[in-house]
């Protein structure tokens, strides 16, 4: 049966099984960021497997910003084969088997195995990485472009209902392990477990009904394969990879409006970094949660989040991206403040709920605004700049948290009023992006080479 206001979304000849393949493959990963990194093994790492050290902060945020380093270098080349090879299925498939396997591998961290920790999460989150900018850059082969957002919007809140989903099984599990008296360092292994077998077991159904379009500017693998050995045999025509992330951002300055939304989303995911690394940290370690009370507390986040995605998906085509960005980067600043300046839970968890609604939203806007501003015969190169971007954000905002968290010697309510800052320089940068205009020039001029 279709669905005739889901139809009307898509492009001709796309159908709703495809849009829900994609979508399923948000619900796939969704479980990864909300249980690794965010509301087990986050915690986990800096409270037991670094011995709730000063410095444990901050060594996580130092192993995710290797991750996002690496992330930096690697997606403009990946995006640039994705787009000549019409091979973005083939990378995504290769992307999620690696973090199913680092994401197991993590059951095995066990206490003061610190580097070994930092290694598997380090690779993990940089195949998670590039998933998800192969995964973003499926919308707008899917989407109209008046319906990015709200298609975007299905599928980030869809993306929560998966984290949920995980994060659920391995709340139930812990509950059940603490009522037997067994210590977090038996169960938070099996949640390592639980989360790889969700991810690989929904992404596999995703990917099996997901269709990837031909882009105009590829060429088959003979032609690519005669092409890289005519490179290497010519040693004139051998391009570094960081040659190909300067030509890549060199052709998106023909797009000023995407490069200054580019900057943009450096600031305020930068932010939204924070939240999503630090917020079972700062729960624990600031306010007092228990690590059950830290699941329950992520899991309403993740419902607050799915809802934002949803309303402002909608929104966001009806009033406008911009102004419906803007909307959440204000209620990020006032989430910032009410956290920071919180001395029980009663208040964090109003600031959770506030933060879950900024966070689904901010994200979901930022995907359909970035593909929009972008010329659709290299889409898949494009977003590879966002997600460039995205890593870049991720690393200065949990950095700039830990290094302040160090310096105040394990203060980090100082740490997160310096995020507010964040989402203040994203507003600013934002007023200055013509979105209109770089709509238009975008769908004019489509930057074949």
């Amino acid at each position: 049966m279709k669905i005739s206001f889901l139809q009307n979304s898509l492009k001709p000849g796309v159908t709703q099984r495809e849009v829900f393949s994609w979508a399923l493959y948000d619900f796939a990963n969704s479980g990864y960021t909300t249980v690794v990194l965010t509301a087990v093994f986050a915690a986990y790492f800096v409270g037991t497997v670094a011995g709730g050290a000063s410095w444990a902060t901050l060594v996580w945020t130092l192993g995710l910003s290797a991750s996002h380093l690496i992330v930096m270098v690697t997606i403009p080349f990946l995006g640039i084969w994705a787009d000549r090879q019409s091979g973005k299925k083939r990378l995504l498939w290769v992307s999620t088997v690696g973090c199913v396997l680092a994401t197991l591998l993590l059951a095995t961290v066990a206490p003061q195995a610190i580097y070994w920790g930092l290694f598997l999460i380090i690779v993990s989150n940089v195949f998670f990485s590039w998933g998800e900018s192969l995964i973003a850059a499926f919308l707008p082969e899917l989407a109209k472009p008046e319906a990015m957002g709200r298609v975007s919007g299905w599928g980030w809140s869809f993306g929560y209902i998966g984290g949920m989903f995980t994060l659920g099984l391995c709340l139930y599990y812990v509950l059940s392990a603490q009522a037997q008296g067994v210590p977090a360092t038996d169960f938070v292994p099996i949640t390592m477990v639980i989360t790889a077998i969700v991810f690989a077991l929904a992404a596999t159904v995703s990917l099996w009904g997901l269709h990837e379009k031909k882009s105009p500017n590829s060429s088959t693998l003979i032609e690519s394969f005669e092409s890289d050995i005519s490179q290497r045999v010519d040693k004139q025509k051998k391009v570094s990879l960081f040659q190909k992330l300067l030509q890549t951002w060199r052709k998106a300055q023909e797009f000023p409006d995407f490069v200054r939304f580019m900057w943009c989303t450096v600031a305020y995911q930068g932010g939204v970094a924070v939240a999503i690394t630090l917020a079972a940290v700062y729960a624990e370690q600031e306010i007092g949660f228990l690590p059950q009370e830290t699941m329950v507390l992520i899991f309403v986040l993740n419902i607050a989040a799915a809802f934002g995605a949803w309303v402002l998906g909608y929104a966001q085509d009806t009033f406008g991206h911009k102004g419906a960005l803007g909307l959440t980067l204000v209620g990020w600043v006032i989430t910032c403040v009410v956290a920071a300046l919180a001395t029980n839970k009663e208040v964090f968890w109003w600031a959770a709920v506030l933060a879950g609604l900024c966070m689904g939203s901010s994200q979901s806007i930022g995907r359909a605004m970035s593909g929009l501003l972008s010329p659709f015969n290299n889409r898949a190169q494009y977003y590879a700049l966002w997600s460039f971007a995205t890593r870049l954000a991720s690393i200065v905002g949990p950095i700039t948290y830990g290094l302040i968290t160090w310096a105040t010697g394990g203060n980090q309510r100082w740490a997160l009023v310096s995020t507010s800052l964040l989402f203040i320089l994203g507003l600013y940068l934002l007023s200055r992006v013509n979105f209109k205009q770089g709509v238009v020039q975008a769908s004019n001029k489509p930057n074949r080479k």
